[in-house]
């Protein structure tokens, strides 16, 4: 079985430097612990240019460069970035394991990070091992990490390679062995002379952890591979040092954290179907929020504008001092257009354009009706909107006779009516909005049809409709409100 080794030194000031772009150019410190007791545990490339080590003091980093920039330990962002290198892996081949967990992570520096990739296959995808380690380069990248990869047999030969290589090493299949003979364990042997001990004697001097360095010294894996599965959420985070309360400052926070989680879903060919927004505020609670997205996507612009959309509509209760974002993802689907047919409007901007109404007219009066189960005409309630609503439209057979059209008036147009003694309409009146008055008699009329509905509630109602030709050809619907006591005109036939 073929391996490779995917490793990010200096993994604590790498996490950093992903959440921070500009700290690249700069010495970088990473410190954990209270003054005076606070040390170093890590630096980027610049900063040990000038000699600063992981376990020194921070006053002896701050002497050796006055210039450096420091940063606290921050779990939140080591963890977001050992899943953005995970998911680079994963982007390649489907069998991947973290290299800084379980028995093969022993012997790692807790400050590099390590992901071992399994090759088996992936050359009828990509082509020859040197391309596989480049592909594996190109997507690193892609998720801010600089990385190098070594590819051997074995877990230990594929990681001793990546830790020599200024990009990617590759072991001859066959000759881990010969390869590692070289490579010092310690400062009284190397590793061939490691391997060449007795397995009896090692083991009765050094016990399991003796055997088990004897195995990686021969290029051998005990351990079986421990395949990585991704979480059905992801998620990216970012804390400041200072209280957030204008829209600016917090849409550049979450601009950066959309923009890693949105490069991690493009590295696995995945997009945000929905978004969850996280506001941790300086008063102690949260705030919470989903975001709903139109169609999967993973367009930072029209996220950003989506949630600052929602967040003008309700503003957070108090100042914002970290964000977080999850979001569920879906493989997207490419849909061929039609040639001789205009394309239809990107539903992610219908999206935008329903949360600027949103902030327009209410959240209440922006959504996707539904009708209620209500003899009440018209009865519907909003929802949230949905490209798929899942409504299938009936369908009614072919008719030589066309049916007649009723067009609703809405609101309906108040009138005035002269009723029979049986309460028939006999003649109506009608105002334009220029003040003109015109009557016209009723030649024919059927009903009433009553209707009345919720009448335990104070959304209670009653009206009789009736269907009435007009003197002028016109076949008209009336509606009389028998709780308000007033007419209408609600509709004509066509």
């Amino acid at each position: 079985m073929r391996i490779a080794c995917v490793r990010v030194p200096h993994f604590h000031a790498a996490a950093h430097e992903r959440c921070e772009p500009s700290l690249r150019e700069r010495p970088l410190v990473v410190v954990e612990g209270r003054l005076p007791s606070t040390r170093v545990i890590d630096a980027n490339p610049a900063a040990w240019d000038h000699g600063i080590r992981a376990g020194i003091p921070y006053a002896e980093a701050v002497a050796r460069c006055p210039s450096s920039v420091v940063r606290e330990r921050s779990s939140v962002r080591v963890e977001a970035t050992r899943q953005a290198l995970l998911d680079a892996a994963w982007s390649v081949s489907p069998r991947v394991e973290d290299g800084t967990i379980g028995p093969s992570a022993d012997a790692v520096d807790p400050s590099t990070g390590l992901v071992y990739v399994e090759l088996g296959g992936l050359e009828r995808l990509f082509g020859d091992e040197t391309s596989i380690a480049h592909r594996v380069l190109r997507a690193t990248r892609a998720v801010g990490l600089p990385a190098t990869v070594g590819v051997a047999g074995s877990r230990t030969a594929a990681r001793l390679a990546a830790a020599h290589a200024t990009r990617s090493t590759i072991v001859p299949p066959g000759e881990d062995r010969a390869w590692l003979a070289a490579v010092p364990v310690t400062a009284l042997w190397t590793l061939g002379e490691l391997a060449a001990l007795p397995r009896d004697g090692v083991s009765a001097r050094l016990g399991p952890a003796g055997l088990d360095a004897h195995d990686r010294a021969r290029g051998e894996d005990r351990e079986p591979f421990r395949p990585y599965t991704p979480p059905p959420f992801w998620d990216e985070a970012q804390g400041v040092d200072w209280e957030i309360t204008s829209w600016a400052e917090l849409s550049a926070v979450l601009g950066s954290v959309l923009e890693r989680l949105c490069a991690r879903l493009e590295v696995v060919h995945l997009a945000a179907d929905t978004l969850d927004v996280r506001l941790e505020l300086a008063s102690g609670g949260h705030d919470t929020r989903p975001v709903s997205l139109a169609a999967p996507s993973t367009d930072v612009k029209s996220m950003l504008a989506l949630i600052g959309l929602d967040l003008e509509t309700l503003p957070p209760a108090a100042p914002v001092v970290a964000v977080s974002v999850s979001a569920g993802t879906v493989r997207p689907e490419a849909a061929q257009g039609v040639l001789w047919r205009l394309p239809s409007p990107g539903l992610r901007d219908v999206a935008a354009t329903l949360a600027r109404l949103t902030v327009l007219v209410g959240r209440e009066a922006v959504g996707s009706p539904r009708l209620e189960d209500s003899h009440r005409r018209d009865a519907f309630r909003m929802e949230g909107f949905s490209s798929d609503p899942g409504v299938t439209l009936a369908t009614s057979p072919l008719s030589s006779t066309a049916p007649l059209g009723f067009r609703r008036l809405r609101p309906p147009r108040p009138i005035d009516v002269e009723s029979a003694d049986d309460g028939a309409p006999m003649r109506l009146t009608l105002r334009d909005q220029a003040g003109g008055v015109s009557t016209l008699e009723i030649a024919v009329s059927a009903g009433p049809w009553r209707l009345s509905g919720d009448w335990w509630d104070v959304g209670g109602w009653a009206r009789d409709e009736w269907d009435a030709v007009l003197t002028d050809g016109m076949l008209c619907r009336l509606v009389h409100d028998r709780l308000a006591k007033a007419w209408y005109i609600d509709g004509a036939y066509d």
